[in-house]
């Protein structure tokens, strides 16, 4: 009998074309579908009709399929830090949080416990075995390449975790799929957070957290107030609409100031960054020995390129971050990473910037 892989199957057409790879290629393929949200929420991947397509493509594939339940691990790991971070005047990346502590954390305690040799997910990542252990590289397909939210991985995971997409192109995965008769060969993407109907965070908080609406002042940089606001969790660095503002010139969010619960605004130019502090830090080949420059380009969101910067290490949790460049709206609580070409270096969440 062949090794075996237990696939996170999402109902989605990128984990169905993951199974159906696993399976051309001799695995013993088992599919899983976390069930991480209420039976009746209605979008994305905890929606009932996403785990009846799971289940259909397990079918169709005739291999087993099990329903798993986390949602109480996902609302501690996953949605309360979210909601926190929001609250305390950051933007969290729950994906991230996802990543390291449902899909890779849960799935494979899951799987450990069924026997099974690898997990197996449909992110446009790669792994690439070296002399040295592991790496983890962009995706050959660049328009989706999800290594960015990959930083917290490590060489303990990535001894049993496959990516069978990250050698291919989406168009790829939909021809697969649709080689195998699959109905999710065609299905759309999710392009909303599985918790926050129709990506609308505000309206969200407003339902969940009521305390987020908790006026205070608009400020500029010299501090004189200019506006007020219905609270600092309905702001993000960068942002221009929905201020209340007339002035002369465009203004943005600048900066949160969680302890006198003030959004300070200021020109364009003030939102721009090239000092960036990041804390939590993780590094896939491990922590590099003692305080060390690294080179290479870092990305402080999803939808960015990379750009050249330095990575100072300054303990086994922090690094500072130099770019060559000034960089467009920091954001507290989000992603920063490392790359050097191809291979991811490591990452952690951003705690401040300076320009």
């Amino acid at each position: 009998m062949g090794k075996t892989v237990v696939v996170g199957l999402s109902g989605g057409v990128d984990s169905s074309a993951a199974a159906v790879l696993l399976q051309q290629q001799g695995f013993e393929v088992l599919g899983v579908t976390m069930r991480h949200l209420p039976a009746e929420t209605t979008n994305s991947c905890c929606s009932l009709e996403a785990i009846v397509d799971a289940r259909r493509v397990a079918k169709k594939l005739g291999i087993a399929h099990q329903v798993v339940d986390v949602e109480a691990p996902f609302y501690e790991q996953v949605i309360r830090p979210f909601e926190e971070g929001y609250l305390a005047g950051t933007t969290p990346n729950p994906c991230a949080m996802c990543n390291r502590h449902i899909k890779f954390g849960a799935m494979w305690d899951w799987a450990k416990s069924q026997g099974a040799d690898f997990l197996a997910t449909g992110h446009y990542v790669r792994v690439q075995k070296t002399d040295g252990g592991y790496q983890l590289l962009r995706s050959r397909d660049r328009a989706k390449d999800q290594s960015y939210l990959m930083y917290t991985l490590g060489q303990e995971d990535l001894e049993h975790l496959l990516f069978p997409l990250g050698e291919y192109l989406k168009e790829d995965s939909r021809r697969i799929a649709q080689e195998a008769g699959l109905l999710t060969a065609n299905k759309p993407d999710s392009q909303e957070l599985c918790f926050v109907p129709k990506n609308d965070y505000q309206g969200y908080l407003v339902s969940h957290r009521p305390e987020a609406s908790h006026p205070g002042e608009i400020v500029d940089s010299s501090g004189t107030v200019v506006g007020s606001h219905n609270g600092i969790a309905f702001y993000t660095i960068g942002q221009r609409r929905g201020l209340g503002l007339s002035a002369s010139e465009p203004r943005y969010v600048v900066g949160l100031d969680r302890t006198q619960n003030r959004v300070v605004i200021g020109s364009r130019d003030e939102v721009q960054a090239s000092e960036v502090h990041v804390y939590d830090t993780h590094y896939v080949a491990g922590e590099p020995q003692g305080a060390s420059i690294l080179r290479g380009q870092a990305k402080i969101r999803y939808n960015m390129e990379p750009a050249p910067a330095s990575w100072n290490v300054q303990s086994s949790s922090a690094a500072f971050i130099s770019f060559d460049l000034p960089q467009w709206a920091v954001s507290p609580g989000q992603v920063a990473v490392l790359y050097q070409d191809e291979v991811l270096v490591g990452g952690g969440k951003i705690l401040t910037s300076s320009r």
